[in-house]
């Protein structure tokens, strides 16, 4: 419980000092008798009983009033809000070989853009408080949102990501160089880069192993994830007719790379080989790219003083009433 008024407690030992005297000069008055023979066989009577305890019922009505002055409040939710906040990149190869569909989104075969898509979309929507931008990569890098707090606008541009925006290719190097750009010059306590390619590096001027240790000077975080079954791969291409048909091609992922950028960063590599694992993977993301952030809020309180209004003044009517019906003392 909180008091908003305070300062009015003092009118209660003030209060209880009053009716002290009072009760104490009541106690000493009455009348004399010459002998205190003459009062035995007298019973006190329960109105004489009741008039002893006029003096508390009034005490006890102001005290409670006091309370409702100094107006009792009960916090609904705590002054200090527990929020969760970390600046977040999420780096997805946009190249042609994505376009393989060895995953799959329910019963249907899709394609690996369109189910990580899905899962990442599924991954922004599970944030809260996290600020996320999204860079696409093939032969180049660029950047598809700029970090924000608008989910709404960040899964608009992430349905509008496809292969074939760019020249074809897999600059890894220049992916993760372009999501430490977009991460370098923010204030977050937390970093991080969530990186995920089906292939090599391939394409590029800067390489994934110097792109790694920019990220660990700017002490920022990259987890990386290959994307693809093992084997073999259905391909979709066009036939001489111009009906789609399959080919399988062979799953090529830089699994010893995509390790050494993770683990001199502080992240971790994760291989997806369907759809499943793909989702557990973001999800154990999730779960550990969690920053605890103490912010100063509002706190909403209930307010209390009814609880000690009703019975004060009931208490003071109370006495008021008997004292000039029932225990009405004569002139």
């Amino acid at each position: 419980m909180h008091l908003r008024n305070p300062v009015f407690l003092i009118l209660v030992p003030i209060v209880f000092l009053i009716f002290e005297y009072l009760r104490r000069r009541q106690k000493f008055s009455g009348f004399k008798f010459s002998s205190g023979s003459l009062l035995r066989g007298l019973s006190s009577s329960f109105k004489l009983k009741l008039s002893k305890v006029m003096i508390y019922l009034r005490a006890a009505g102001l005290t409670l009033l006091i309370f409702v002055l100094a107006r009792p409040q009960s916090p609904v939710e705590d002054s200090k809000i527990q929020s969760e906040g970390i600046d977040i990149v999420l780096a997805i190869d946009c190249s042609t070989s994505m376009l393989a569909e060895d995953f799959k989104l329910g019963v249907r075969r899709q394609s690996r853009i369109e189910v990580v898509k899905d899962v990442v979309k599924d991954f922004i929507k599970a944030r809260k408080d996290d600020r996320i931008g999204l860079v696409a990569f093939a032969a180049r890098a660029y950047t598809a949102s700029p970090l924000t707090l608008d989910y709404g606008w960040l899964l608009e541009n992430l349905a509008r990501l496809k292969t074939g925006l760019i020249e074809d290719g897999t600059a890894i190097g220049a992916g993760i160089a372009s999501s430490l750009n977009r991460l370098r010059d923010t204030k977050a306590k937390s970093k991080v880069v969530i990186l995920l390619t089906d292939g090599r590096n391939n394409i590029g001027n800067i390489s994934p192993l110097t792109a790694r240790e920019a990220a660990k000077a700017l002490k920022i975080k990259i987890y990386t994830i290959g994307a693809g079954s093992k084997g073999l791969a259905p391909y979709p291409v066009k036939d001489f007719f111009g009906n789609t048909v399959y080919q399988p091609v062979e799953v090529d992922i830089d699994d010893e790379l995509l390790k050494k950028v993770a683990d001199l960063t502080g992240g971790k590599y994760f291989r997806a080989t369907d759809t499943a694992s793909l989702r557990q993977i973001y999800r154990e993301i999730d779960r550990m790219e969690k920053t605890v952030i103490e912010d100063k809020g509002y706190a909403q309180y209930n307010e209390l003083f009814g609880y000690f209004l009703l019975p004060g003044l009931v208490l003071l009517i109370l006495e008021i009433v008997l004292g000039n019906t029932y225990l009405r003392k004569l002139p």
